[in-house]
């Protein structure tokens, strides 16, 4: 399938998570980054250490990341080979397409997976220089497994 790298939180308060997990379990952070997507700016931080990494994303209401009603568990994170394949494949096995970036220029797709309460995200590997330079500068590349023919 996919090669895994984080786990993700959608937070209403970015800084009272990354207080709280380095308070309780002495995570460190980088600093939080803003971004936009389509209609929705969002901010969104990786923990220093890893992989694996904690991701935590604070997004408006609306949005593919609305904690409004309260932080919650919205993601497994996996580079993958190819997004597109990947997704049909998910969907295949009954996992069904929520968002994806790709109409937006980003390379990725969230994927519900109802028996956890979460998605399944895939991120095209093609991203993961990017993402290393600016969350984990000392750290390795993760290899992306490449999806299986059939």
């Amino acid at each position: 399938m996919t090669a895994f790298y984080h786990l993700c939180f959608a937070v209403p308060d970015i800084e009272r998570a990354m207080a709280d997990f380095e308070r309780s379990a002495g995570v460190k952070w980088n600093a939080p980054l803003s971004d936009r997507l389509g209609e929705w700016d969002f901010r969104i931080v990786f923990s220093a250490d890893g992989p694996a990494f904690i991701e935590l994303i604070e997004g408006p209401a609306g949005s593919p990341w609305d904690a409004s009603q309260g932080a919650r568990f919205d993601h497994i994170g996996f580079w993958s080979s190819d997004v597109r394949q990947g997704s049909r494949r998910l969907e295949q096995q009954g996992l069904p397409l929520d968002f994806s970036g790709c109409p937006y220029g980003r390379p990725f797709a969230y994927h519900r997976m109802d028996s956890i309460g979460a998605r399944i995200e895939l991120v095209d590997v093609s991203r993961q220089p990017g993402f290393l330079s600016r969350w984990h500068p000392d750290g390795t590349a993760m290899p992306a497994i490449e999806e299986p023919d059939c």
